[in-house]
C-alpha cells in the first residue's frame, strides 16, 4: 500500500485496531494520530522519516476509520473512548509511555491524552491543532451562535445527514477537502463574514471548477482515501464531532494543564486552525516549543512532509534521545 507497513490488528478497549508499525523496537515510541477525513496513511511520510531516524513508530487507523472497528453508538466515540483506545494500543505493544503526535482531530486527541491518560504520555506534538482548554460554555452552542447552523461542525450534529452527503460521491468529497494553494490567511481575513462561516459541506456541493487551489497529493495517493471511505463511509469520523458536548460535560473537573513537553507545529495559511489559536498556549503547556511552517495550508504533514518530519525529529532528539 504505497510505501506503508503492513498493518497489525490489535485488541484494545473492546475494538480491533489496525496499527502500522515501523522503526526499531528499542527506539523512543512515537504514536501518530490522524484527523478527519483521514487515516494512518496521512502520516506515510513521517512514518518512514521517523523510523529511519531510529524512532519506534505506531500509526493507528483510529476508532471508526479504515480497517479499525466502527461501533454503532454515537457515545462510543467520546474522548474517553478515543484516549482509552490509545492506552490499550500501547498495552498491546508492551509500551509504557509514548510521545503522541496528532493533526486536526488527532491533535485534539493527543493533547487530551495528557489530560485523560497522563501516565502513558511522555510528550505531545500538535500539528496545526493547539491545546484548547475547556470553554466556559457548550462548544456546539458557541459555534452555532458564532457561525450559524451551516458551519460544518454544527451541521455534523444531525445524525445521518452529512454522512450521506459526503458518501454520495467520495471522490468529489476528497477532491474538495484535500487541496492546497487556496487563499492565504491574509486573503481569507479580507473575505466578507458570510464567506468565513466555514460552511464546508455547502461549498462541497458547488461546481468543482470553482474550487481554489490544487490537490495536495498525487491522484494515486488520493485514490487510497477514496477507496477506503467508499467501503467504510464517513459516519465513524463524524461521530467524533457529535461528542463535543458530551466531552465538554464530562471534562468539567479535569485540570486543564499538560505536564509533559510539547511541540506545536503551526501552518501559516491554515484558515481553520490558524497559528493565532496557539497564542497563550504556554499557560496550559508550560514546557512548549513552537515551529511555524510558512506557505502551508491545513494538510501540513502531507503538504510539507519534509519540513514537518524535520521539525519533529529535531525536537524528539533534543528532548527524548536515549
Amino acid at each position: 500500500m504505497l510505501d506503508m507497513p503492513t498493518p497489525k490488528m490489535v485488541k484494545t478497549n473492546g475494538i480491533d485496531m489496525a496499527v502500522y508499525e515501523a522503526g526499531p523496537k528499542d527506539g523512543v515510541p512515537v504514536v501518530f494520530c490522524h484527523g478527519f477525513p483521514e487515516l494512518a496513511f496521512s502520516w506515510r511520510y513521517q512514518i518512514k522519516a521517523l523510523a529511519d531516524a531510529g524512532f519506534h513508530v505506531l500509526a493507528p487507523d483510529q476508532r471508526g476509520y479504515g480497517l479499525t472497528s466502527r461501533p454503532e453508538k454515537i457515545e462510543d466515540y467520546d474522548m474517553q473512548h478515543l484516549t482509552d483506545d490509545l492506552a490499550g494500543m500501547l498495552d498491546a505493544f508492551g509500551i509504557d509511555k509514548a510521545v503522541f503526535a496528532g493533526h486536526d482531530w488527532g491533535g485534539m486527541v493527543v493533547w487530551q491524552m495528557a489530560i485523560y491518560q497522563p501516565k502513558r504520555v511522555a510528550g505531545v506534538i500538535g500539528v496545526n491543532t493547539p491545546f484548547l482548554p475547556r470553554p466556559p460554555i457548550d462548544p456546539i452552542m458557541g459555534m452555532r451562535a458564532m457561525y450559524g447552523e451551516n458551519m460544518y461542525i454544527v451541521y455534523f450534529q444531525k445524525p445521518g445527514v452529512a454522512d450521506a452527503l459526503l458518501a454520495k460521491d467520495a471522490g468529489k468529497t476528497f477532491r474538495f477537502f484535500m487541496r492546497k494553494g487556496g487563499p492565504t490567511a491574509a486573503e481569507y481575513a479580507k473575505l466578507p463574514q458570510e464567506q468565513r462561516n466555514l460552511e464546508l459541506v455547502h461549498a462541497l456541493q458547488s461546481d468543482e471548477s470553482l474550487w481554489p487551489g490544487e490537490l495536495v497529493m498525487p491522484k494515486e495517493e488520493l485514490q487510497f482515501f477514496i477507496d477506503t471511505f467508499e467501503k467504510t463511509g464517513f459516519t465513524g469520523g463524524i461521530n467524533w464531532y457529535r461528542n463535543f458536548t458530551r466531552n465538554w460535560t464530562q471534562s468539567g473537573t479535569m485540570e486543564q494543564r499538560v505536564h509533559v513537553p510539547g511541540l506545536m507545529i503551526m501552518a501559516e495559511d491554515d484558515v481553520v486552525l490558524s497559528p493565532a489559536m496557539a497564542d497563550g498556549m504556554e499557560r496550559f503547556v508550560p514546557d512548549l516549543e513552537k515551529v511555524l511552517i510558512k506557505k502551508c495550508g491545513h494538510w501540513t504533514q502531507q503538504e510539507h512532509p519534509e519540513e514537518t518530519s524535520a521539525a519533529m525529529i529535531a525536537w524528539l532528539k533534543k528532548r527524548f534521545a536515549k
